[in-house]
């Protein structure tokens, strides 16, 4: 029997005085009464907030509005709902209206990276395709409040099938990563259309799908929902638990339907002030949700969107919460630790130092633990210079499926095939002056 709780009881007939245990497991019902009000929330929390504070949370209202779910409501512990970490995550906070001047409304640079309406094409082989503007519940610090929540729609068939036709006529992509908004607030049909679409393209290897609903909606997991899924793999779903108190009875089912089907599992966590910047909670979120057939994937340094300083942490506090993971827990348990570059720089890694030093024979290196040791280099070691020539090269590589990559980056200048021995940045002063010599 579906968990529906004397607590959830209260809140669902403070809604609705008939509702039953089938609405309250009836994701539309949830997505349909979503409170969006400072009077609702008071009325089904018995949360009351001073006239004051009201005031300042109606005008943090009108510029980032608000959404939840009754069942993400549920969670919150109102007898100390200041420290909740799910009240934290979902309620009005006026520290959202204070803009730093290093805030931005498009921080990662993903309308600039755009070919067409819905597409962000930053690594050469894979895309972005946002597939609605649709959330659950509007997330308090959602790095895309410029497009989620100011309005509430999706894009019709025609703008989805000048994604789709972008994505055809760029042979390099083989990963489409779906998004919104919340691809799972689509009607499954519709879901079910764009997906057909995709996989009628031979490049496209893979498609992922990036989701909440596991931790906001577990009850939009329907059993059809999963057949659907199930007709197109390779499908991936990568989800958003931030706090161990998110993995519920009723999100461990949802996420079981989806290992159960087949589907691999990922969890994005961000990092937020107040709410998991502590190693003992993450390491508790990491251990739980392997324990769920989830995979920690990523844990994101909180972006430089407008209205989240409050939410921010310093990067040093990553790199504390990395070292309480890597080797106190499974190496499978350990997300990568990253900031999203501002600018669309895309994912840069951000981890612990393992490397203390190294010469031509031996790279000294640490543990865990602090423990410093040796590892000494091969003495024979043949290099293999590659100049990008597969067909004349002596290690087996099927190339048959496969495009002759331009090498760009940091590969570049490691490459032998590339003369290139610099990366320099434009309006380089030295570089300037140098031209202007030859004058």
């Amino acid at each position: 029997m579906e968990i529906f709780n004397k607590h959830q009881r209260e809140i669902a007939t403070k809604i609705d005085p008939t509702a039953k245990i089938t609405e309250w497991c009836n994701w539309k019902w949830h997505v349909q009464n979503s409170i969006k009000s400072i009077e609702q929330f008071e009325k089904l929390t018995g949360i009351l907030f001073a006239p004051e504070e009201r005031e300042e949370l109606e005008k943090t209202r009108t510029h980032f509005p608000l959404s939840i779910t009754p069942y993400y409501l549920s969670l919150i512990k109102t007898s100390n709902y200041r420290n909740d970490p799910v009240f934290k995550q979902s309620f009005l906070d006026p520290k959202e209206l204070l803009i730093s001047p290093n805030e931005m409304k498009d921080p990662l640079s993903e309308d600039h990276d755009s070919p067409v309406p819905g597409i962000t094409h930053r690594y050469p082989d894979r895309v972005l395709f946002l597939v609605s503007n649709v959330c659950a519940m509007y997330c308090r610090h959602c790095t895309r409040k410029r497009k989620v929540g100011d309005i509430d729609y999706i894009p019709d068939r025609t703008q989805i099938l000048k994604g789709i036709e972008y994505i055809k006529n760029t042979p390099q992509i083989r990963d489409v990563l779906l998004s919104g908004g919340d691809p799972f607030l689509l009607p499954d049909d519709y879901l079910d259309w764009i997906l057909t679409e995709l996989q009628t393209i031979p490049h496209v290897q893979v498609i992922r799908i990036g989701t909440r609903t596991p931790v906001v909606l577990p009850y939009r997991i329907t059993d059809n929902l999963v057949n659907i899924l199930k007709k197109h793999h390779p499908i991936w779903i990568n989800t958003h638990f931030n706090h161990p108190r998110e993995l519920t009875a009723s999100a461990r089912k949802a996420l079981a339907k989806l290992a159960d089907a087949g589907i691999p599992l990922g969890n994005q966590s961000v990092l937020l002030a107040d709410v998991n910047d502590c190693p003992r909670i993450m390491k508790e979120l990491v251990q739980r949700l392997v324990a769920n057939r989830v995979r920690p994937y990523y844990l994101y340094q909180c972006d430089l969107s407008e209205g989240l300083s409050h939410f921010r942490t310093p990067v040093g506090k990553g790199i504390e919460i990395m070292e309480s993971l890597i080797g106190h827990t499974s190496g499978f348990a350990v997300p990568t630790y990253v900031i999203d570059a501002p600018g669309g720089g895309g994912k840069i890694p951000v981890m612990p130092n393992y490397i203390i030093s190294w010469s031509v024979n031996k790279v000294i290196l640490r543990n865990y633990e602090g423990v410093i040791t040796t590892y000494q280099e091969p003495e024979n070691y043949s290099n293999t210079i590659c100049k990008r020539n597969c067909k004349e090269c002596s290690l087996e590589l099927d190339i048959s499926s496969g495009e002759d990559i331009n090498v760009i980056g940091v590969e570049k200048l490691l490459s032998d095939s590339d003369e290139t021995i610099s990366l320099i940045p434009n309006n380089n002063e030295r570089i300037e002056r140098r031209e202007n010599y030859g004058n």
